[in-house]
């Protein structure tokens, strides 16, 4: 995908070599064997035409799916129990960062999620990373999370044999293993019903994706 400018990949990502390559395979929405739980549907963004989609149509899109998202963190924040420590869960292309608009490293944080997220990170609550980008690119993902403003608390990537796990499956284990630390997921946030799926979290948001247009 290309911008608006008919830019190509950052030269970072073209850099990996084979590793962009892989980075485009596993960040690519997969169709999950399993719903989002029935008794917390995820809040989302009004369906639009993938034709009809722009960069300011999908800050809309993603604005209005975090003002539902935002009220609810204040109040489940709030409302901390005694010894709780609470996380909420981020997907990372076109969730956390800007990924498939504007080409650049770093990328930049998708505004309104970060805006939500460093409200959490200021009142207490750990912010965690699953995404399907390979372990190879650990390293600059996890910098440039920090440079756009997010406090990780732990950034979880594939390792070799997550290559061959269907990637909902491997993201619920992701979640469930940030539960055995002792955490109470109170948010999920991501783009595809991947990122969703399984379970191990209070409440899901899911951000568009357009039927699979945005990795």
């Amino acid at each position: 995908m290309t911008d608006q400018t008919g830019q190509t990949r950052p030269l970072w990502w073209r850099a990996a070599g084979t590793a962009a390559v892989v980075v485009a395979a596993l960040t690519a929405t997969v169709t999950p064997s399993v719903a989002a739980p029935a008794e917390t549907p995820p809040a989302s963004a009004p369906a639009a035409a993938a034709a009809d989609v722009d960069y300011d149509t999908w800050q809309r899109d993603c604005r209005t799916v975090m003002d539902a998202a935002l009220p609810y963190l204040k109040e489940r924040i709030a409302d901390t129990r005694p010894g709780e420590k609470q996380a909420i869960v981020l997907d990372i292309d076109n969730t956390s960062l800007e990924t498939d608009f504007g080409f650049s490293y770093p990328q930049p944080a998708n505004r309104p999620v970060l805006e939500a997220a460093q409200y959490a990170q200021e009142h207490g609550v750990a912010l965690f990373f699953v995404t399907a980008r390979p372990g190879i690119i650990e390293a600059p993902t996890e910098w440039n999370l920090a440079h756009a403003g997010y406090e990780s608390s732990g950034l979880y990537v594939r390792g070799f044999l997550d290559l061959f796990k269907d990637v909902a499956v491997y993201k619920t284990e992701q979640r469930a293993e940030i539960e055995s630390k002792g955490y109470t997921i109170i948010a999920n946030i991501g783009n595809s019903a991947t990122d969703l799926s399984g379970g191990h979290a209070e409440r899901t948001f899911k951000l568009p994706d357009y039927d699979g247009q945005l990795s």
